[in-house]
């Protein structure tokens, strides 16, 4: 078993993998909808072959149904915006500095068991 580097600290209590799991998987996901953002300015490319697919699969099944919702603005996509907007809310909410399990992690630790 190797050692772990010096200052990292991995996760006791579940509370805690779910917070550090959905801070990453929240984080990677507006990584891709800003990746989206840049590629909607080469619209020739396509998003279905080759390594594109990482970022396509993942963000279209929440983009398609927003493009309904939301018109092209001057021929520009900007549901990926909205989308970049709406991830980093909900992150925020939930792992954020004052977010929701961020407090009950405070909490847990502070309450005696």
């Amino acid at each position: 078993m190797t050692a772990l580097p010096p200052g990292l600290v991995l996760p006791t209590t579940p509370l805690a993998w779910l917070h550090l799991g959905l801070g990453l998987v929240l984080a990677l996901w507006t990584l891709l909808f800003l990746f989206r953002i840049v590629l909607t300015w080469y619209p020739q490319l396509d998003l279905s072959r080759g390594i594109l697919r990482l970022v396509g699969l993942p963000t279209e099944p929440l983009l398609a149904p927003t493009r309904r919702l939301i018109q092209p603005i001057g021929g520009v996509d900007v549901t990926p915006v909205v989308w970049v907007g709406l991830v980093s809310l909900l992150r925020e909410l939930l792992v954020g500095q004052q977010g929701l399990l961020t407090q009950m992690m405070i909490r847990a630790s502070v309450m005696p068991a």
